[in-house]
């Protein structure tokens, strides 16, 4: 077992909204745990009890309650509130009654400064953008699509959208634009709302072009609206401050529990990105619950870095939804240095900072000290995820952040908008594992016939429904790609497509991806979306990528290329290729290196072979990792084994 790094004291564990919570449950259920294992089991075998209690304890409006939690509980096709009336965006503005002049949203980018927005005024926009959107045609069921930087803009469009019962669909400024269609025309949005430009690090990027390619290539948009930061609004376009300036008074259209509240990307490793559509009521149920395991309330000064495609972006809703005043930071986190983001928790006071581990990886590597550097007497909690936090990035934050610190890394992902595994603020914190597993998630570790590992690393699978689960994929009229997706290796059981290891107490380690889906700095993408860039190349005539992110090491990604007959391989070649990925996809997912080899090893059925290769260069055995039979072209094997071999650790 690791060390132990911190152990919160008597008063933080008893004064938490955890133990708030089990109060209430003693108070109101008469119900008392002998530790917390033993309230984790309860809360998922007596599901219908445990979400009724979260429903309770955190008093969700809804104009028509629930009278049944749980109406159908098999997977896929779990059935939550049925009958139930409610809106999101209640849930959130609701923090606005009696707190109209506190700081509900701090803003700081790059582009346009500081800006500070109390309830009263999140409110007040909220409700003018919404009226400005019903009078374009926005209804309940339509789609609100946006490109836009984590900063308030986001925020008010979102909460105007969800108002109206429209879907919402967010994607970050710096995505390519094949990127952003890949992911916007399957959902034929209505309104496109877009920034027209951004700084980053110092340097302006003008993306008006883009802007327009994409809007030619969108024709379900009735309404482009801009927020002009480079240049002047473009004809025919609407001003994004010409939505803000009116003073409506706010009013929630009110939905069923599934209705869909906004749709998010997590991307297979074939096809177009998934567009996974969750509901407004499976949202609010799982945003409470996680503010338990975040330790949030009222007040707090909540800030996670995080870009505006990431689920992040959603999810740090949570502390908003609990009256806490939510920091955004967009720019770029290493400018003018590694300290500048720590600067900005210091100058603001937040008292929960959390980021993916690649940040605090690469603060441990660039040497910075932010405890001698900087005031953090305010910061009492850290988060972490994105890829698993490193035994060194632990024991560098208790020696040069905080030694006072709760540190809590979580683990979920898009596909549910959630958690799996998270913090307790009552428990110890120890070197490279979370803490627990969510209360209301029932997470094990299966080995490939479906046994439960105890101790042992194996597939991370969710056993019962979760809320939050996604409705549906957009445009998946049969379910069958979302239950390709998650249900087809265990029937019945969510598998999520992490390696993870769960001991005897709960506490869990995460091994990295099983399968062949890229994490880089915790933002997902599809292998295919690497190919469409690449292979679209007339130099290139296939490609194969492999995404290396394992257990707390930062992420390889090395592309093998087979160049068209007669193309030589060399640095102009690797340079058109990182241009094309730059352009398409995104900088972040320029590869580590580019090799070239002679062929791309496939099945008989024409798939590339991208989980047997990355189980190979993860260390897997040669001989087990793929079946030659099952191959057209079994020599293309022997490349990948020599290029495993040269890469292991001597």
């Amino acid at each position: 077992m690791s060390d132990i790094l911190w152990t919160p004291t008597a008063e933080r564990a008893e004064s938490s909204t955890m133990a708030d919570f089990e109060r209430f449950l003693g108070d109101t259920r008469d119900l008392s745990f002998e530790d917390y294992n033993e309230m984790w089991r309860w809360s998922v075998s007596d599901l219908e009890a445990f979400w009724a209690a979260i429903w309770d304890f955190f008093e969700i409006r809804a104009s028509v309650p629930y009278k049944r939690i749980l109406a159908s509980r098999e997977m896929p096709g779990a059935e939550w509130c049925p009958g139930v009336m409610l809106n999101y965006t209640d849930q959130i503005l609701k923090h606005a009654d009696g707190h109209e002049n506190e700081p509900a949203i701090i803003s700081y980018s790059e582009t346009a400064g500081r800006v500070e927005l109390s309830w009263g005024e999140l409110r007040r926009q909220v409700a003018s953008v919404a009226a400005e959107l019903r009078e374009m045609g926005v209804e309940q069921g339509d789609r609100v699509a946006a490109i836009l930087p984590n900063t308030e803009t986001a925020l008010i469009a979102f909460l105007a959208s969800a108002s109206l019962g429209a879907a919402w669909s967010l994607c970050a400024p710096d995505m390519g634009h094949v990127a952003i269609l890949d992911r916007f025309r399957q959902i034929a949005p209505k309104v496109l709302i877009a920034q027209d430009g951004y700084v980053h690090a110092g340097k302006t990027i003008d993306r008006r072009e883009v802007l327009a390619e994409i809007d030619a290539q969108l024709p379900s948009v009735v309404q482009f609206v801009t927020l002009p930061m480079v240049g002047d609004l473009p004809e025919g376009h609407v001003a994004w401050g010409d939505l803000t300036r009116h003073d409506a008074e706010y009013a929630s259209v009110q939905v069923p529990f599934d209705q869909p509240l906004w749709i998010v990307y997590s991307s297979g490793t074939t096809g177009n990105p998934k567009p996974l559509v969750h509901g407004h009521g499976g949202i609010v149920l799982e945003a409470a619950k996680q503010s338990l395991h975040h330790d949030l309330r009222q007040g707090d000064r909540f800030c996670w870095l995080t870009s505006s495609g990431w689920i992040m972006w959603n999810a740090q809703w949570v502390a908003l939804g609990q009256g806490a005043t939510v920091c955004l930071y967009d720019g770029a986190p290493n400018h003018p240095d590694m300290l500048a983001v720590w600067r900005f928790v210091a100058d603001e006071r937040i008292n929960y900072f959390g980021a993916g581990a690649a940040f605090f990886s690469g603060c441990l590597k660039a040497g910075v000290t932010p405890r001698t550097e900087v005031d953090l007497d305010a910061l009492v909690s850290l988060g972490s995820t994105g890829s698993p936090l490193s035994s060194d990035a632990y024991a560098w934050i208790y020696r040069d952040v905080k030694p006072d610190v709760w540190l809590a890394p979580i683990s979920g992902g898009t596909d549910l908008a959630g958690a799996f595994v998270m913090g307790h603020p009552g428990m110890p914190v120890r070197a490279g594992e979370m803490q627990c597993r969510a209360l209301g998630n029932a997470v094990r570790a299966f080995g490939p016939d479906g046994e439960e590992l105890i101790g042992e690393v194996g597939e991370l699978v969710c056993t019962e429904p979760l809320p939050s689960m996604p409705l549906f994929f957009w445009g998946d009229d049969d379910g069958s790609r979302l239950h390709e997706s998650y249900f087809d290796t265990y029937p019945g059981v969510w598998r999520h497509g992490d390696w993870i290891s769960i001991d005897a107490k709960g506490a869990s380690v995460i091994y990295g991806r099983s399968d062949a889906t890229i994490n880089r700095k915790g933002l997902r993408l599809g292998s295919a979306e690497i190919y469409q860039a690449v292979e679209a190349l007339p130099e290139i005539a296939d490609s194969l990528v492999i995404d290396l992110e394992f257990l707390g090491r930062d992420s390889f990604m090395p592309l093998f290329v087979v160049p068209a007959a007669g193309v030589a391989f060399d640095d102009a070649l690797k340079d058109k290729i990182n241009a094309a990925i730059r352009s398409s996809v995104s900088a972040r997912f320029i590869p580590n290196e580019i090799i070239e080899v002679a062929e791309i090893p496939r099945t008989l059925s024409g798939k590339k072979l991208e989980v047997p290769v990355k189980k190979l260069l993860l260390g897997g055995d040669a001989e087990t990792v793929v079946n030659r039979d099952s191959m057209a072209n079994p020599d293309s094997f022997d490349f990948f084994i020599a290029y495993a071999a040269a890469r292991a650790p001597a």
